[in-house]
């Protein structure tokens, strides 16, 4: 049985610029070929996740890294309504937020994340934590082919 390579679709929800280029840059330092788009905001998430208002043509991810902290529509909004929407809720949603508090961890699975990794500040360590999310994500897990929904 092969299990043929392909490039996936990675959705950054992240309102901090700074966070963002990083998040780029390992992308582009770890030679990650996967296609990354990014939104600033939660009502841009669900936009984005529904091909709606700008986002028509927007690629269904097959992943999304999510930032709690976010205007207009907090991260915990966005997983909530991710994971209770039929046509969404098989798209795995990685944590990927400052915070560390114990309520945020335990709210976030309660609601179905996939995975919670508090952000490394040091740059390296983001690099790495970025390389891991990618690795297991591509290499170990099997994601549902797109367009399959349940």
């Amino acid at each position: 049985m092969t299990n043929e390579w392909r490039p996936i679709e990675v959705l950054l929800v992240e309102d901090d610029q700074g966070d963002i280029l990083l998040t780029r840059e390992a992308f582009d330092l770890n030679k990650v070929r996967n296609r990354l788009s990014v939104v600033n905001d939660g009502e841009q998430a669900m936009a984005f996740l529904r091909q709606q208002e700008g986002y028509t043509d927007a690629p269904r991810p097959d992943l999304i890294l999510l930032d709690l902290n976010l205007p207009r529509m907090s991260g915990m909004e966005v997983l909530a309504e991710v994971k209770g929407d039929l046509g969404l809720r098989t798209i795995p949603v990685v944590i990927l937020t400052t915070s560390q508090a114990e309520e945020d961890i335990l709210h976030s699975y309660r609601l179905h994340a996939n995975a919670y990794v508090s952000k490394p500040v040091d740059f390296e360590q983001f690099i790495r934590v970025v390389r891991q999310i990618d690795n297991f994500f591509v290499t170990v897990v099997k994601l549902p082919v797109q367009g399959n929904r349940l």
